[in-house]
């Protein structure tokens, strides 16, 4: 019901852009958030937005340089990425909560899309 595209490879200082595709229903009242796993660690939450994009909360080590935004007209979440640096590799996971608020517990998300691959090199 979600599908995640918008990954590649670029190099550090490039950006690209994520987006987040629901199919089959509307998540028009839930919160989305993208999250991101790299090579040996866990899941992590990147960015979140409530249901109508007006609150949004971002992971420390993305803050100023990443932006989450929604469509809802479109059924869609972007994500865009700038300034990225190695560290920002990962698979990227957009996921949508049960709530409408803002929240970067996994479990409240049972909604997720299969992932997609960034990749930066230095």
């Amino acid at each position: 019901q979600l599908q995640a595209c918008g990954g590649g490879s670029v190099q550090a200082g490039g950006s690209l852009r994520l987006s987040c595709v629901a199919s089959r229903r509307t998540f028009s009242n839930n919160a989305m958030g993208w999250f991101r796993q790299a090579p040996g660690k866990e899941r992590e939450f990147v960015a979140l937005i409530n249901w109508n994009g007006g609150s949004t909360r971002y992971a420390d080590s993305v803050k100023g340089r990443f932006t989450v935004s929604r469509d809802n007209v479109k059924n869609t979440m972007y994500l865009q990425m700038d300034t990225l640096n190695s560290e920002d590799t990962a698979v990227y996971y957009c996921a949508a909560s049960r709530r409408s608020s803002l929240t970067s517990v996994t479990s409240e998300y049972p909604y997720w899309g299969q992932g997609t691959q960034v990749t930066v090199s230095s």
